[in-house]
């Protein structure tokens, strides 16, 4: 280990920056963050320093460095673009036993400053030792994306708690199992999605004297798997999925994002095909309430997002009758993931203001919906499990009043490799869809929008997820002119 991690208390302290450019803006709000006294000195300073010193937050003395500068400092950082300034402050602050760092110089000063994961109290530092700050900042954001926001409201609540757990476990292994428990299981599931006042209450309960009953505290998360490409999941999807015991899913979770759940996590398929459920949504809902009482945690992983046709108001309401703790985690939903990755804006100042989200079938399995008010011109209307009466949605459209030339879409698989989008219009997409192998999960967006799918298309599944698919010069110039007016 060639340099020592230390945390440094300059709270109130002195600091000294040398330097007024862009590098320094950065260290100076980095030291301000940490309650440091700040002093700048420097000829001239760029527009954020200025600001800063105009808010009052930095001192700021005009001219050049001096050795008098170092005088009352307790740590300094050299960050001009002058390396023969930079060794000279570096050298009298070490003759001085000042500790100083000099930004792209790690040799000359007595120590680096790390790329931060802050959650505070919580902070994590990732240090290449000066070799590669890009590395380390590579490293910083694969451990940003697992280390949860509301980190540091957990290690308050481990504070306000400390001493109650001294006073019930004066066996210090005994206390480390319990914080294990605690701080790696469900309480602490409940303090990252804002229900402190239940994490308090499971803690009250197991100090009373109910030792096992954070272990017995099963919890049930209701996760949006997003529309297929495993890079839309959120961080805390992503997450919950990998330290599930049981995820219970349906045929609208893609293979890929199925691929991230934990490895030894039980799984139960739900099915969820229209008129052919592999478990009827009541026994799904038992099903939650049961593994959750065996203290399990259990992830309810939906297609898109568990609030927009994906039943999760249905399973929620059962766990609370039941008291069961849960958690709901948006995804992105099929409107919108499939929309963008088909070059349809769903909204657009010239041709729609108004969005509608609608089912194709309704609980009864009709196709039974407000006609007039979804044949309406300048919106768009985008239909979710509405293949098998897009006949029925098209007819309907065009009897209560939308031309039959309305634009519309649908969209396979959306998002994957396997996506493939269909264009036609209000009167010819029946035909066409009966001539062609349709496999779902599909959406129907209609609209004037689906007008901008030729310009604004991105997406090649063929180039692979995510590949743009290089449209030509004359095709970007008329999407650019499209969209001009756009969101």
């Amino acid at each position: 280990m060639e340099f020592l991690p230390i945390f440094l208390n300059i709270s109130g302290r002195p600091c000294l920056v040398v330097g007024g450019g862009e590098v320094a803006a950065r260290k100076i709000e980095m030291l301000c963050g940490a309650g440091a006294r700040v002093r700048v000195v420097s000829p001239a300073l760029c527009s954020g320093v200025s600001q800063q010193v105009e808010q009052g937050s930095v001192e700021y003395h005009a001219g050049t460095f001096s050795e008098s500068d170092l005088e009352g400092c307790e740590l300094v950082i050299a960050a001009t673009d002058d390396a023969a300034v930079n060794r000279q402050v570096a050298e009298l602050a070490r003759s001085r036993r000042i500790p100083v760092n000099v930004v792209d110089d790690p040799e000359l000063g007595s120590f680096i400053v790390p790329s931060i994961i802050d959650r505070s109290p919580v902070v994590a530092a990732v240090s290449t030792g000066g070799r590669s700050p890009v590395l380390a900042r590579l490293v910083r954001a694969r451990l940003e994306t697992l280390i949860p926001a509301a980190y540091g409201r957990l290690a308050d609540l481990a504070a306000r708690w400390r001493e109650r757990v001294q006073a019930r476990f004066s066996n210090s292994a005994e206390r480390k199992a319990f914080w294990e428990q605690v701080l790696g299981g469900a309480v602490a599931e409940m303090v990252f999605s804002g229900q402190e006042e239940l994490a308090e209450k499971a803690l009250e309960k197991a100090l009373s004297g109910d030792e096992a009953a954070i272990a017995r505290t099963g919890a049930v998360y209701l996760v949006g798997a997003g529309p297929g490409d495993p890079d839309l999941l959120t961080f805390r999807a992503l997450r919950l999925m990998q330290q599930a015991d049981v995820v219970v899913y349906d045929r609208l979770v893609s293979p890929q994002v199925m691929s991230l759940v934990r490895r030894d996590a039980e799984l139960v398929y739900v099915g969820k095909e229209r008129d052919k459920h592999t478990l009827p949504q009541e026994q799904i809902n038992d099903l939650l309430v049961k593994l959750a009482k065996q203290g399990k945690r259990v992830v309810r992983l939906k297609g898109g997002d568990p609030f927009v046709f994906g039943r999760g108001g249905e399973e929620i309401e059962t766990l609370s009758a039941e008291g069961v703790p849960f958690q709901v985690v948006p995804g992105i939903t099929a409107a919108a993931g499939c929309a963008a990755y088909s070059g349809i804006p769903l909204t657009h100042r010239d041709f729609s203001q108004t969005l509608n989200l609608v089912t194709g079938h309704l609980k009864d399995g009709t196709t039974n919906l407000n006609w007039p008010a979804l044949a309406q011109p300048n919106q768009t209307t985008v239909f979710y499990m509405g293949l098998k009466g897009l006949p029925i949605i098209c007819a309907e459209l065009i009897r209560h009043g939308l031309p039959e030339q309305t634009p519309i879409a649908l969209v396979q698989k959306g998002t994957t490799p396997q996506q493939k989008v269909f264009i036609g219009t209000l009167g010819t997409m029946p035909a066409l869809v009966e001539g062609a192998t349709i496999k779902p999960p599909t959406l129907i967006i209609v609209g004037e929008v689906v007008r901008l799918h030729d310009k604004l298309a991105w997406f090649d599944p063929e180039a692979g997820v995510g590949q743009p698919r290089n449209p030509s010069a004359e095709q970007t110039a008329e999407a650019r002119e499209a969209s001009r007016a756009g969101d």
